[in-house]
């Protein structure tokens, strides 16, 4: 589509397409997504104004990944010591208030807020701007009562927390992702509503900080994205810290009786009554599409309203591009920053060369205990796609750090293509899974099979191990066993005859 007559294109309304901009893109969103955008932007001396109407550094710095860790490390320290047998030591104990915990929280965004400044960006080069966007044309964003010109525009809004249509949830008092920080004062009953990634994480925390907690979800099982027997790892965890889990049920309703609040749930058609002194609804996040333009200019949104970009993360505006939550298809701070360079770039050079956004290698993982690592296809996505694979699976259990470290449970489960030692896709489950899964993300990335990782020298003793005994297992599988008998042949023959008197 030719950016001269994009608007008449696609809106009703046409806009006329300036003779002299005022910078060279504007990016509405200081999220990941955004705060990429407009570093590279500066980086290759381009002109940018980063526009944003609340705090730098978005949901993942304020209300996300940043708050959700500082508070799943206490938590896990507080389990560490309930659970100091398995370490040698016959009892421990620790105090605590649990105010004081979520101040820890704010003090670890507090430490991090520097890195997503508006002085630092400026020292860069960006144009930064606090205040409400609002976008009149494919060339133009108003703001504080001024408009700005520019050749490109990057949304990169974000998403927010998906709120239900539960009935009397505003009669009571509840939490999402965002204002959970908001809590000083630890709820003795807690029920998570969602079985996702937020929902599991932030249910095992608040359990080991001593709430009694349930884990509602309606899907059949937690954690629906991973292969059943994954879910089942991180569920038979939850359970044996005493946590209710709570499947295949759907709220329906919030009540009170007095000072008590409940969630009134469906399971198989048996009414639940579950009592709460805080809810966290966690089921999901919607993009922030609305009321800022998009709507009145003509951006095309996808069924699932997030809005519609091609291959060069365009939107149907030539120069208009979308990055992160509010594109999807995935909701995580590192694929946001990795859109951030497609957009960046083909914005700026695309008359040159552009660059197709790539989603081939993808990881995410969730931080539970046991955490849960993924990159590429697991079983379930491989059975839906009707791709052909083998499995290769390494028990963590069997690790020589893990054993040392007391967290020898977990797996590292891989798919291959069938005879051939290339990645399809790898699940860990297990301590630090996150971090040992870059070997594979890597692996992946550049085309690097099993055999690689095999040969390539791993510190002992250390978790990272797992993921070279993982190969051993799958060369051990794939051994020419034709060879290995003529091998076998051959060594008994170089042993000489055998005297008739030995």
């Amino acid at each position: 589509m030719n950016t001269e007559t994009a608007a008449a294109n696609t809106s009703d309304v046409t806009h006329e397409r300036p003779s002299y901009f005022d910078t060279n893109i504007i990016v509405i969103g200081a999220g990941s997504g955004g705060l990429i955008s407009a570093l590279i932007a500066a980086a290759v001396k381009a002109r940018v104004t980063l526009i944003e109407k609340h705090k730098m550094g978005g949901d993942c710095l304020n209300t996300g990944c940043v708050p959700s860790k500082a508070l799943i490390k206490t938590a896990r320290f507080l389990s560490d010591v309930n659970n100091s047998q398995k370490y040698g030591v016959k009892s421990a104990s620790a105090e605590f208030d649990f105010s004081d915990v979520m101040e820890r929280v704010q003090d670890a965004i507090k430490k991090i807020e520097p890195h997503d400044s508006i002085e630092r960006f400026t020292e860069l080069g960006v144009d930064c701007i606090t205040g409400e966007a609002r976008v009149v044309s494919p060339w133009a964003v108003e703001v504080n009562g001024q408009t700005i010109t520019a050749r490109n525009i990057i949304l990169a809004a974000g998403a927010r927390p998906f709120v239900p249509p539960i009935k009397g949830l505003e009669a009571v008092k509840w939490y999402n992702s965002d204002t959970l920080w908001e809590l000083r004062q630890q709820p003795k009953r807690m029920i998570i509503l969602g079985g996702g990634p937020i929902g599991c994480e932030m249910a095992q925390a608040f359990g080991r900080l001593g709430s009694e907690v349930s884990l509602v979800e309606m899907a059949p099982r937690i954690m629906i994205r991973e292969d059943e027997e994954i879910s089942a790892m991180v569920q038979d965890k939850f359970v044996a810290e005493k946590m209710n889990v709570l499947c295949g049920t759907r709220a329906v309703e919030c009540r009170t009786k007095g000072n008590e609040q409940f969630l009134i749930c469906d399971q198989d058609g048996r009414e639940l009554e579950i009592p709460f002194d805080g809810l966290l609804v966690a089921i999901g996040r919607r993009p922030n599409v609305e009321g800022y333009g998009l709507e009145e200019l003509g951006v095309t949104l996808r069924a699932n309203n997030t809005i519609e970009t091609d291959e060069f993360l365009r939107t149907n505006f030539d120069n208009i591009y979308a990055v992160g939550d509010i594109t999807g298809p995935f909701q995580f701070t590192h694929t946001a920053s990795h859109q951030a360079w497609f957009a960046t770039v083909n914005s700026l050079f695309g008359q040159f060369k552009k660059f197709k956004a790539d989603y081939s290698v993808i990881p995410w993982a969730t931080f539970t205990d046991p955490e849960v690592a993924r990159v590429g296809l697991n079983e379930t996505d491989a059975k839906q796609q009707n791709i052909a694979y083998e499995v290769t699976t390494y028990g963590i259990d069997d690790l020589d750090r893990a054993i040392a470290d007391s967290e020898d449970h977990g797996v590292v489960k891989i798919l291959t293509v069938p005879g051939k030692d290339k990645i399809l896709g790898v699940t860990i489950v297990g301590a630090h899974a996150g971090d040992l899964i870059a070997e594979f993300v890597m692996a992946m990335k550049y085309k690097l099979g099993l055999k690689k990782i095999l040969g390539t020298i791993h510190i002992y003793p250390t978790m990272t191990e797992a993921n070279k005994m993982a190969a051993g297992v799958w060369q051990k599988a794939h051994a020419p066993q034709k060879i290995l008998g003529l091998l076998k042949r051959y060594h008994r023959w170089r042993l000489g005859k055998k005297p008739k008197n030995a």
